[in-house]
């Protein structure tokens, strides 16, 4: 388990990194920390390591204050975004220096380097240097070099992001299927939701140093709990759209929309549908509001939808995703509606509701 207790980090200069985090990751859990460039979530990380000192706080790891421990006495091993291989190394070298450092026999920590590499698919490159390698092959020597010291927990900065598109897809795969037969505690630093939403157990969406939002990935993506997090989950980002509460509905975009529970008439408010819970009407209807149709991009087994609306407080966009060769064409009038393909068996709301940035009702 690993614990995090008014963990904040101040630069020179005054920059605040982290502020005041508290934060406790379970025993064997998968655990994303996501969020956008700048956000703190490197800073995290690496505090975790010992590669920072925080300016206050403490860092437990199982039932050690290690706060003021240097990163070799933290028994974690960390993956950095551009692997870090020694190039003068070959395979093997590079495997089982980290138990060459703790002093472990030579013959040793090169089988347990040859267990680890048949593991990962490496077992007829152990001879090979770095410059010999692919990306992905070298992505998985870092992993072992990772595993090979049996950590009490995996610290992951980045690692598939030199990689391309399908090999993206591969690794990340094999990384969730290799920590769970390890159950050794994982924490995933990354910027792409993607990635954090197919790996991990729960994620910790960061925002200027502080942690915004923590759950599963099904819980901030359905129940996002700021208009920063809804704004930033999703492959297609939240509509989020001006709206008022008047005369017993909820008006948005010149539609008058069924009101939620919690809310007094005059109340200003931010309406929140995700593209994939959005349906399109060819007819006006009273729940949706009028749009236009100014863009239809294939996604292949579906289409994104972009309409133009027309509203009082101004002109907004708006998406929704709908079945491939289902949707309207260019131009031609839609009315979105709060819907979706599971729209039939409804297990969270499809509409939020946000007042001062942060969600209310549903």
């Amino acid at each position: 388990m690993i614990s995090l207790h008014g963990l904040t980090k101040v630069f020179p200069g005054g920059v605040r990194a982290l502020d005041s985090l508290d934060l406790e990751i379970a025993d064997g859990e998968f655990f994303a920390l996501l969020g956008p460039s700048g956000c703190g979530k490197t800073t995290l990380l690496r505090t975790i390591a010992g590669l920072e000192t925080p300016t206050s706080g403490t860092v437990t790891i199982g039932a050690a204050d290690v706060t003021s421990l240097p990163p070799g006495r933290r028994d974690v091993a960390m993956v950095f975004q551009d692997y870090a291989l020694f190039p003068h190394m070959d395979v093997t070298a590079n495997i089982s220096y980290p138990l060459r450092i703790k002093k472990v026999p030579r013959a040793e920590r090169e089988a347990r380097a040859a267990e680890v590499a048949a593991r990962l698919g490496l077992a007829e490159l152990l001879e090979r240097r770095p410059g010999q390698l692919s990306g992905g092959q070298q992505q998985r020597v870092a992993l072992a070099r990772a595993i090979a010291c049996h950590p009490a927990a995996f610290l992951f900065d980045e690692p598939l992001s030199n990689l391309d598109a399908r090999m993206r897809l591969e690794a990340r795969t094999f990384l969730k299927r290799l920590q769970r037969e390890l159950a050794v505690t994982t924490v995933f630093v990354t910027h792409d939701q993607g990635e954090a939403l197919a790996m991990a157990d729960r994620v910790a969406v960061m925002s200027a140093g502080r942690i915004v939002q923590v759950g599963t990935p099904a819980e901030v993506f359905r129940r996002p709990s700021t208009t920063f997090v809804a704004s930033f989950i999703g492959s297609t980002p939240m509509n989020l759209l001006p709206g008022v509460v008047r005369d017993g509905a909820l008006r948005v975009a010149g539609g008058a929309l069924p009101l939620p529970a919690g809310l007094a008439d005059g109340e200003e408010v931010v309406y929140g549908l995700r593209p994939e819970y959005t349906d399109l009407s060819p007819s006006p209807r009273p729940d949706a509001f009028a749009g236009q149709v100014s863009v239809v991009e294939n996604l292949g087994t579906s289409s994104l939808v972009t309409l133009e609306v027309t509203s009082p407080d101004g002109d907004h966009l708006v998406q929704a995703v709908v079945p491939e060769d289902d949707g309207p064409g260019r131009d031609a009038p839609a009315w979105p509606v709060a819907g979706g393909a599971a729209w039939a068996v409804p297990r969270h709301p499809r509409a939020l509701v946000y007042r001062d940035g942060a969600l209310v009702t549903a």
